[in-house]
């Protein structure tokens, strides 16, 4: 891939992650720790954006946080594993380097 490509695709990943990071540092401490799930939604959102990318990431994180309220029981709550290419870097990705899934007659 093209590197100027690259970083414009890893900028708005980049950037969220640079935007929980410095949440982490300068508003978490003052609230403490209230997250109800493990690991904290912050650490959750880091993970996501790094595993998925910053629409899935992003999507991810807003679902986790939406879950983190008073009513809710909380509890060990992973980020789910990538499944497969996302959308966009199918579009991004060559034809000829997409393993095909067709089955050998």
């Amino acid at each position: 891939m093209n590197p100027v490509l690259a970083t414009l695709t890893r900028l708005p990943q980049s950037t969220l992650i640079g935007v929980v990071k410095a949440y982490r540092l300068l508003i978490s401490p003052s609230l403490g720790s209230n997250c109800r799930f493990e690991p904290s939604c912050s650490a959750y959102s880091l993970q996501a954006l790094n595993q998925h990318g910053a629409v899935i990431g992003s999507y991810l994180t807003l679902r986790r946080l939406v879950r983190c309220q008073p009513w809710c029981e909380g509890g060990h709550d992973p980020v789910p594993p990538p499944q497969s290419a996302s959308f966009f870097s199918r579009l991004l990705t060559p034809a000829a380097s997409i393993p095909s899934k067709k089955t050998p007659s």
